[in-house]
Parts: structure tokens; sequence; C-alpha cells
């Protein structure tokens, strides 16, 4: 299915002094089909609301906690709510996160590794098909 505008990327994890956030946000603007839009980037909610202003994004799409970007993103009509979550915390994190994503109908790309053990991994993979 071809679109007719950008993709609307979210990220969660990134925040301020995270080098591969960095490294994320700039290979999704290199051929101009991703407008970066919504975050949550640091466990500390005033952290993330920091690199919010410093991305210059809409106050009102930088969220405290990753919870809330799910919750504010799918109250948003389709098209103008994220497309999809670039996931670039801590591997821990990776888990709960895309399996929270992915239960609320969301598309995931996570850095690497998708999870720590291989029984997180195929329960991500069935979640997948799922949705």
């Amino acid at each position: 299915m071809k679109l007719n505008r950008k993709l609307k990327m979210g990220m969660v994890g990134g925040g301020p002094g995270a080098f591969i956030g960095e490294v994320h946000r700039k290979a999704s603007s290199l051929d101009h089909g991703i407008d970066f839009v919504a975050g949550a980037f640091d466990i500390n909610p005033k952290k993330s609301k920091q690199m919010g202003r410093e991305l210059l994004l809409d106050p009102r799409r930088v969220y405290g906690t990753y919870q809330q970007m799910i919750e504010g993103e799918r109250k948003l009509a389709p098209g103008k709510r994220i497309d999809f979550v670039a996931i670039t915390t801590p591997n821990n994190w990776h888990f709960p996160i895309a399996r929270d994503f992915l239960k609320a109908g969301f598309h995931v790309m996570c850095e690497k590794p998708m999870t720590i053990n291989v029984k997180e991994a195929k329960e991500l993979q069935k979640l997948v098909k799922k949705s």
C-alpha cells in the first residue's frame, strides 16, 4: 500500500546523551520519507521533555513514559498518530516496550537485540503474526 504522505515516526529512548537514538533520528531523515513527530526519550520525564524541546517537537507529543505515549498516540486519528515506533532503549527494555506497542496496534522497529532471551523473542514473534 502506497501512502500519499510521509511515515510518522516516534521513538522510545534516545534521550539526552544517548548515542543510538541520534543515529536512528539521522538515518530516518535520509530519504525524506519519514517525519519524526513523537517520543518518550528518557525514564526521567523531565529529561524526556528536555529532549523534545531540543528536537523542536510539539510538546503534546513528548511523553513522560512509553505507556503515556501509547495512550496519547492511540487517541489521535489514523494518519495523525505515529505509524511506527523506534525502540532505542537499553536492551532489557526492548521486550516490554515492543510487546506493549504491538498490542496497541503500532508497528515496531527495535534496536538490536530484539530481546534478551529466546522466550521473549518467540512471544514477540507471535504478537507480530497476530497484529
